[in-house]
């Protein structure tokens, strides 16, 4: 030991305090010592290991401090090991000394861990420096080296000095307990207990302050200091402690008050703290349950009960539904705990006995669900599935059914939840009153009544809804939402309103989030589903039951989700229906009251409750509905746009009147509603004035004109109090951007609403005086504010916008056939002119302002001004500000808005008005552009800004006046013109005048006072100034302006410069500037292909190669450049460079047999269409127009018409609807777009992945129309390149169906890309069938005969087959050339046959009266063999058609008639007879009724016969089911009815036959009577009778030996050998019967069904396995796949040995019945309650192992007739293997018992 003593001493100076326990563990392990040994040696030694270090007196180096440390840390441990410690201590009576000393220095360890300075006022252990008390030479030296060790924090781990003070706490109690018993000295049982208590009283402190501190704190009080503390609390609940004179009472309910608040802190800060907060009451309930269940100790009467605590029971339901699984279970461990006080208490209240009388009644009348969920139930363990017949149940019943069913959420499969679930929920709500309880609980049963009453029961129910609707599995949150959802409210009274609102809420409404229960959302246009339907079925029974405030109430914070929750779409208009549903329920409160108050006299009404901030709730209500329109746009479809605003306004119209809410308000909550749905033919137009005129809600005391009139009143004076709004007396009459933009808002706002409320003409009479007067008076007073004018102008602006949307849309309603109902749509035309009146009225003001405010642009008084208060304010990234002074931009700002409004109303009074006024209004405007454009040249950013702002006036003044550009007002532009620069006489109209606007605003970009932000801006108002002037001559020419022979708009060197300008700046093109950019390149195309045939440029020549070729080279950069794909700028990119005028240039499409300019193009779009699908539709939308346009340009694009026939991709982009009907922009740019001519076609698939190949069809059957046009009429040369292209094309398609690898491919998938790509080309093919002339005829059938003759699935074989019908039909000829032939070759694949054969019947049926009699007599006598067909689908494919042939051409006879018939032709009549008279043939034609009369081969391969006629219901490329289809669906439908009745007989023979074989003394008398029966049930015509397989007797030989055919010796010698043959092939095939009776007789009897899986490589490695384990067979799905490639790799031919049998999914519980019937043990695997695992099962030898699916397992209906489920056990932390995996390893363990045996 001495050796081990030295190495110990080495070791303690060198290895840290923390290791010396281990490392002792280890010695004595290995050296097999006591730990009192080596605690007796170490002591022995202690002088010498110590002698070093005491004797030098000097300051300790770190290893001896260290050495010091680690050898106390010896002592320490190795004394915990013996035990001694404590011993010595109680023998020796030493607590006092263990209080002076250890208690102190463990204390102030822990207490500085804390960092905290100790409370001596409540410590009685001191252990702060100051609470020593030493002389001061004694203080010196204890502040030295040997005292810092002792007392530093870091000497002993913080978990080692908690456990040292919880050993000491009980080791002083033990004492306590010892001396007690051995009536020790009477003194030293007083130190122990004033230790302990001393003791208990600072670790209780020390405790409480540890639970508010780190994790190490809380684990190290958890652990080690509060079970000794509970424990001294067990048999003394307070004590009174003496601190510093004070007298404290210790109590139990004290310490476990402090504790419950420490959890309550810790609940509130995360799931760590929660987890440890759970920890404590976990400790605290073993105490209280020992408390309780012990006899003889001290409780007290005012003991802290937590179950009396509300927030206990909140955190208990939070916990139950926390993310955190391991929160969860602690939670429910905590419920469980708290609700079963022991585990004894369970068996004394009985209740499972109580139940056990009643099962089984319960069980006889349960459904067979009910029985099974009853018995699985049982066995976890936590009671039983309650009779629902007892409505009145205890307490312990009641939790008993609320465990069941968390636990079937948290622990069990879906199987569980989907059978017990509904029949427990049902149970708990059928308790209608809380029942008093036969057994008188244990603990006084305060924790019963969480479940005595129904608003708690509910509140528990919730929990479970909420763990249902947040589960982790899918399938489970479905069952929980419809169980949910299912609920029969009505039927358990007003238990509705029962339901928390916080559930409702929350769980609920984020639950109506979750994708999963809206699966049909959205298909076909309908936004709803079921969920959504009983949700709002639920809110509105929910609300019906609030009183009027609450309801209020609960609308606003339902509606409030939308601020707080990020909604789906299908989340969103469920949310959307749900407030609707409510607000119903809300409305129908109210007139109930109203109702109820008109019959009561009004001294007796008693008027519920309604609190004086109504109107805010309901103003509040508004301003959130419209943040859930607001929130729908981002879902961006129209239509789903649509139905959202459709159920807001709903909501809106139930509770709100429009008078209970401010004007502005309302405004703005209209507006927030998409203009296409309010606005003329809008869907919602009439529900919103309905609900303006307040029509729809009788329960208000006023009429509807009443309060139609007074809302018509508040907007009659919105003007007034707009434009005289009260400002602050001092402010500065300043204004910026920002402020007209809200000003305009509120002014649009207004105007839109006023058309939607007046009904009768002269409601808007006052309207009109307002502007007329205030038009005058404003701009000649100044007695009004400076915001008057600009005010009033904006008020002006925003009247003309609507009255223009106005007239659009009335337009549009007239073109489209639609009535606008409404007095606005009836008296249009009259408002318009009365408005212009009105307009002209204050013209002059308006013009003499604009002159005025205009003068700020060549004003030379405005200096630099270096403040800018004005300057820069927007957020990085926002819009440009002006970087002017305040007061200058608001003069700006009054200009641009002056000049502005004056340009919008001009147009409008030219349209009514032909007045002098007009001159004087058009003279200004174009002396304000020639003086804003030959204004001098900037020197300052000042006047730079000014300039900037003159040319954007100018960009609203042209864009305005251009638009109407009549002859006075060209007159007045070329007086102007020519007086302000008379050099341009006998030059070109508009180019002084264009080029000096050029000339002026490139030299303001090119100087540089701007910053980059500004010159973008500048940009931007260049190219839409630009755009104005070069459509003057377009409007100018429509407005019916005549020019002179001499006289040319532009020249063509202007018009080169412009296009030169044009592309060098498209490829740096800002966002803004691109749409007015590409129009002007339309523009410029225009003019030069104009100018060539008229006086529009001069000398005009055209566009080159090479002028196109850096066209698009720039278009290109800039399509590329773009970072969304919008609309609107894809439109005007298409439009412009691929321009009608160029496209038609074949120099343009190739060049030295390359690819021209604008086959380069549009081979690029199309390659990055292929990732754009709106790139690639609008791009087919244009081609097609353009091809249509030029036939001669179409041999070009073969390889992209082939592309454009092959696209796909998704089906609906729904940011592409919303532009197209909320963007002004875009809708105008696509309508440029060049289209084909059947746009009502094209129309309907705009938006679908059809959209490409419809628009190459419809242009290539217009193409079709043109040829033949050209060839009834003179063919030209367009007619000619039409029929020419489609041949082209037809011919190239051909090629790719027989060349191409994909589209020639035999084997592939439904539904994959490949059966898309060939169902896209014979669908086009079909579309060219009028290509097809005498030339290609050959090539054409040729290649039809060959695909024919494929594999293909019948759903692309329909296409051919119409395809060679109508070949057929056109070259009657090629019948008997090619069809009859081949009709005659049986030996052909039975599908070509039956492909062959519906051409055939189709032919006959279609064909003129001239060529049918020849086409019946040549293809009919083929088509009679295949009658009796041995494929029965080929069978029953020909007599269906056979008959529809027979009964079509063959009319009916008398039957005198049939004697002078052909035989040929009786036969056939006798054919049609037996195929009309027979059962079977009659089913198979009822099944395919209206079918074959619908079908007619010419309008079938139409454009609109593939893609409209069928596109109802059809989700797959528009594809109809096809014949051949019907009649295999049928069969496989006649099939499984004929295996279902087969297994039912069989199990009824079987029957029988057991019950015959009990009872002997039936056998006689069944044996007649079955005789009897036999007799009865054949047939009345037996002759018909046959046998499959006849063998002569002797006698019936010799009988006919005697007949011709013996006698004839040749016949009868060849009749001899073909005996010989049949013998000899008899042999064979018993031969190869006997090897496979062999092969079989070698398998075990184990059949592996896996029906239920459906990806191919579990199945194949299932084969696999299978073989390689002889199992007898396996059962799959569908037994095609194991012609699949990938399945044939993994299988490696175990497909050809081990039996498949295909079980189709709904045939398993029949199969699984009749193997059960043929004595199979039917086995599942899958975890379930009663599983058992593998290892402990023994199988039968004859077994059926039936695999689930790979997510959902297996069904419930396949569980309940399984004789047992088998798991595998498993050890990790996944819960799943492979089902192949899984499979493989039961197959194994059954081999490997069957070969043990």
């Amino acid at each position: 030991m001495a050796a081990h003593i030295d190495s110990l001493s080495v070791s303690f100076r060198r290895v840290p305090p923390a290791a010396i326990p281990a490392m002792l563990d280890c010695i004595l392990a290995s050296t097999a010592s006591l730990p009192v040994t080596l605690f007796s040696s170490l002591l022995d030694e202690f002088p010498r290991l110590t002698k070093d270090v005491f004797d030098r007196g000097e300051k300790l180096d770190p290893e001896q401090s260290n050495y010091v440390v680690s050898l106390v840390s010896a002592f320490c441990h190795l004394l915990k090991k013996s035990g001694l410690f404590f011993e010595v201590i109680v023998e020796t009576s030493s607590w006092s000394v263990v209080e002076e000393t250890m208690a102190p220095y463990y204390l102030r360890l822990v207490g500085l861990s804390l960092g905290m300075l100790q409370s001596e006022e409540l410590a009685i252990h001191k252990w702060s420096m100051q609470s020593f008390q030493f002389p001061d030479d004694q203080l010196s030296d204890l502040r030295g080296d040997k005292y810092s060790i002792l007392s530093h924090s870091g000497s002993f781990p913080l978990p080692m000095s908690c456990h040292i003070l919880a050993s000491l706490l009980d080791a002083v109690q033990k004492s306590q307990n010892v001396v007690e018993c051995n009536s020790g000295i009477l003194a030293n049982r007083c130190n122990a207990r004033i230790f302990a208590e001393n003791l208990l009283w600072d670790l209780c402190n020390l405790t409480i302050q540890m639970l508010s501190q780190s994790l190490e704190h809380r684990s190290c009080a958890i652990r080690f200091l509060i079970p000794p503390i509970l424990k001294a609390f067990f048999c003394d609940p307070a004590f009174e402690i003496s601190v510093c004179g004070q007298t404290y009472m210790l109590s139990r309910n004290n310490f476990f008050r402090s504790i419950w608040k420490c959890c309550q802190t810790l609940f509130s800060q995360g799931p760590i703290e929660r987890r440890d907060a759970y920890a404590v009451l976990s400790q605290y309930l073993s105490l209280y349950n020992c408390i309780n269940g012990c006899d003889g100790v001290n409780v007290d009467d005012e003991t802290f009960d937590l179950r009396t605590e509300k927030e206990f029971w909140d955190e208990i339901r939070s916990g139950l539904i926390d993310v955190e699984g391991l929160v969860r279970k602690q939670s429910l461990y905590i419920l469980k705990a708290m609700v079963n006080s022991s585990e004894e208490d369970m068996h004394d209240l009985g209740f499972l006995e109580q139940i056990s009388s009643s099962e089984s009644s319960d069980l006889q009348g349960s459904t067979k669900k009910g029985r099974w969920a009853d018995k699985e139930a049982k066995s976890l363990g936590v009671g039983k599935v309650c009779n629902p017949v007892d409505i009145c149940l205890s307490n312990h019943q009641k939790w008993a059914a609320f465990f069941l069913l968390y636990e079937m959420l948290e622990e069990y499969g879906t199987h569980l939840v989907e059978a017990a679930w509904n029949y427990q929920i049902t149970m708990l709500l059928r308790i209608s009153s809380p029942c008093d309880n036969s057994v008188n609980p244990v603990c006084g049963g305060l924790h019963f009544d969480q479940l005595d009453t129904l608003d708690k029961i509910f509140e528990w129910l919730a929990v479970l809804w909420e763990r249902g609707l947040c589960h982790d599995n899918p399938q489970v949150r479905c069952l929980i939402m419809q169980s949910f959802l299912g609920i029969e409210w009505k039927n358990y009274g007003d238990c509705a309103k029962l339901v928390p609102e916080d559930f409702v809420l929350g769980p609920f409404i984020r639950g109506l989030n979750d994708p999963v229960h809206h699966k049909d959302f959205g298909l076909k246009g309908v936004y709803s589903s079921r969920t959504i339907e009983g949700a709002s079925k639920f809110l509105h029974q929910y609300t019906t039951y609030l009183n009027v405030r609450k309801q209020m109430e609960f609308l606003v914070n339902l509606a409030s989700l939308t601020k707080t929750t990020s909604f789906g779409r299908a989340g969103l208009m469920g949310l959307a229906e749900c407030i609707a549903s409510a607000a119903s329920g809300v409305q129908g409160r109210i007139a109930n009251n109203w109702e109820q108050c008109k019959l009561v006299p009004i001294d007796k009404v008693q008027v519920e409750y309604v609190p004086n901030n109504s109107h805010n709730d309901k103003a509040g209500l508004l301003d959130i509905l419209r943040f859930v329109i607001e929130s729908s746009k981002q879902h961006f479809n129209p239509y789903y746009r649509l139905k959202v605003c459709e159920k807001v306004l709903d909501s809106a119209a139930s509770v709100v009147s429009v008078l209970d809410v401010p004007l502005e308000l309302l405004l703005h909550f209209i507006s927030t509603m998409p203009r296409a749905s309010t606005d003329c033919g809008g869907l919602l137009r009439m529900k919103l004035q309905v609900w303006l005129s307040a029509c729809n809600e009788e329960h208000y005391t006023f009429s509807c004109s009443g309060t139609s009139l007074q809302l018509l009143t508040n907007l009659v004076n919105f003007p007034k109090i707009f434009i005289h709004h009260d400002h602050a007396m001092n402010a500065l009459y300043t204004y910026d951007d920002e402020d007209l933009d809200m000003w305009g808002s509120e002014a649009k706002r207004w105007a839109r609403v006023l058309f939607l409320v007046i009904k009768e003409e002269h409601h808007l009479d006052p309207t009109y005086m307002f502007i007329q007067n205030h038009g005058i008076d404003i701009f000649k007073q100044n007695s009004h504010s400076e915001w008057a004018p600009i005010k009033f102008l904006i008020l002006i602006l925003s009247v003309v916008q609507e009255l223009q949307v106005m007239k659009e849309r009335t337009t549009r309603c007239a073109i489209d056939g639609h009535v606008w109902p409404d007095i606005v749509g009836h008296l249009s035309s009259t408002i318009f002119g009365k408005f212009a009146n009105v307009f002209t009225h204050f013209l002059e003001e308006v013009v003499s302002f604009s002159i005025l405010s205009c003068s700020i642009f060549w004003s030379s008084m405005v200096t630099e001004d270096s403040s800018r208060p004005s300057a820069i304010r927007g957020k990085l990234g926002g819009p440009s500000q002006r970087r002017l002074s305040a007061s200058t931009s608001t003069a700006i700002l009054q200009a641009i808005t002056s000049a502005q409004t004056l340009a919008s109303i001009l147009p409008w009074c030219a349209e009514y008005r032909s007045d002098v006024l007009l001159d004087s209004a058009f003279t200004f405007i174009w002396q304000l552009s020639w003086k804003i454009i030959t204004s001098p040249s900037c020197n300052t950013e000042s006047e730079a800004e000014i300039r900037l702002a003159a040319y954007e006036a100018l960009a609203h003044v042209w864009k305005a006046v251009t638009a109407v550009f009549s002859p006075l007002a060209f007159d007045l532009l070329l007086e102007n013109c020519t007086s302000s620069l008379p050099e341009c006489e006998g030059k070109p109209l508009l180019d002084s005048f264009v080029q000096t606007f050029l000339w002026s605003i490139n030299d303001l970009i090119a100087v540089g006072n701007l910053v980059r932000s500004r010159r973008a801006v500048l940009m931007n108002w260049k190219w839409t100034c630009l755009e104005s002037l070069l459509s003057i001559p377009k409007h100018a020419l429509d407005k019916g302006v005549r020019l002179q022979s001499c006289d040319f708009f532009f020249s063509n060197a202007l018009i080169r410069s412009i296009f030169s300008d044009l592309v060098d700046s498209l490829e740096n093109a800002g966002e803004n500037s691109v749409l007015p950019m590409l129009r002007s390149v339309r523009l410029v195309l225009e003019l030069f292909a104009v100018g060539r045939m008229s006086s529009v440029v001069f000398a005009c020549d055209g566009v080159d190669t090479q002028m196109m070729w850096q066209l698009v080279h720039s278009s290109w950069i800039l399509h590329s450049s773009f970072n969304k794909r919008r609309v609107a700028p894809i439109a005007a990119l298409l439009s412009s460079v691929l321009h009608s005028s160029v496209f038609c240039m074949e120099g343009m499409h190739e060049i030295d047999d390359g690819p021209g300019p604008l086959k380069w193009l549009v081979e690029k779009i199309l390659e990055e269409g292929t990732r754009s699908p709106r790139t690639i539709r609008l791009t087919a939308l244009h081609l097609t127009g353009l091809w249509l346009s030029n036939p001669s340009t179409i041999k070009y694009y073969m390889k992209e018409l082939k592309l454009l026939t092959l696209y796909g991709s998704v089906a609906f982009d729904e940011d592409f609807e919303a532009e197209l009907v909320e963007n002004h922009d875009a809708r105008s740019e696509v309508s440029v777009l060049a289209k084909c001519s059947d746009t009502e076609l094209t129309k309907e698939f705009i938006n679908t992945e059809l959209y490409a190949r419809v628009s190459v069809a419809v242009l290539f059957y217009r193409l079709a129309d043109l040829a033949d046009m050209g060839i009834s009429a003179n063919e030209n040369e367009n007619t000619r390149a039409a029929f020419e292209s489609g041949k082209m094309f037809l011919m190239e398609l051909l090629d790719a169906v027989i060349n191409d690898r994909d589209l020639a491919k035999e084997l592939y998938k439904k539904y994959s890309a490949i059966h898309r790509r060939k169902i896209r080309v014979w669908q086009m093919i079909c579309i060219l069938f009028r290509f097809v002339d005498q030339d290609i005829v050959q090539k054409v059938t040729s290649s039809l005969h060959i695909s024919l003759y494929r594999n293909n699935l019948p759903s692309v074989r329909q296409y051919p087959e119409t395809f060679a019908i109508y070949i057929y039909l056109k070259f009657p000829s090629l019948v008997a050339e090619q069809l009859v032939p081949l009709l005659r070759t049986y030996d052909m694949r039975t599908q070509a046959l039956s492909s062959y054969v519906f051409v055939a019947a189709n032919v006959i049926l279609h064909a003129t009266e001239a060529v049918q009699s020849r086409h019946l007599n040549g293809l009919l006598p083929p088509l009679t063999p295949l009658l009796t067909s041995h494929h029965h689908t080929l069978r029953g494919f020909t007599q269906l058609l056979v008959y529809q042939v027979l009964s079509k051409v063959l009319l009916p006879l008398d039957s005198s008639a049939l004697g002078t018939m052909s035989l040929e032709k009786r036969c056939f009549v006798d054919l049609k007879s037996y195929l009309k008279d027979n059962s079977d043939c009659a089913r198979l034609r009822e099944s395919m009724e209206g079918y074959l009369d619908a079908f007619n081969p010419k309008t079938s391969i139409t454009p609109a016969g593939i893609f409209t006629s069928r596109v109802e219901d059809l989700e797959f490329e528009c594809v109809p089911t096809s014949l051949m289809e019907r009649v295999i669906g049928f069969l496989n439908d006649v099939r499984e009815d004929l295996r279902c009745s087969m297994a039912k007989d069989a199990a009824s023979l079987k029957n029988e036959h057991l019950n015959i074989d009990k009872d002997p003394m039936c056998l006689k008398v069944s044996s007649k009577a079955n005789e009897k029966e036999l007799i009865a049930q054949q047939p009345a015509d037996i002759s018909l009778d046959f046998q499959k397989k006849v063998t002569l007797s002797k006698h019936e030989i010799q009988d006919t030996s005697s007949g011709s055919l013996w006698g004839n010796k040749e016949t009868y010698k060849q009749l001899l050998d073909m005996e010989k043959e049949d013998q000899l092939l008899d042999q064979l095939l018993h031969s190869r019967s006997v090897a496979m009776e062999k092969l079989r007789a070698g398998r075990q009897d184990f059949i592996l069904v896996a029906s239920l899986l459906d990806r191919i490589p579990n199945l194949a490695g299932l084969a696999r396995t299978c073989e390689v384990f002889k199992a007898a067979s396996l059962a799959i799905a569908d037994t095609n796949i194991l012609h699949d490639k990938q399945f044939q790799l993994i299988s490696v031919t175990a497909e050809k040995w081990v039996p498949i049998v295909e079980v189709p999914v709904n045939s398993v519980k029949v199969f699984l019945e009749k193997q059960q019937q043929e004595g199979f043990s039917i086995l599942g695997l899958e975890q379930t309650a009663n599983s058992i695992p593998l290892d402990q099962f023994t199988f039968p030898k004859k077994t059926v192992l039936v695999l689930g699916r790979e997510k959902e397992g297996i069904p419930v209906e396949l569980i309940h007739i399984l004789d047992a489920c088998i798991e595998i056990p498993q050890l990790g932390v996944i819960r799943s293997l492979n089902v192949h995996v899984s499979g493989a390893i039961a197959l194994w363990e059954y081999t490997r018992q069957q070969r043990t045996q």
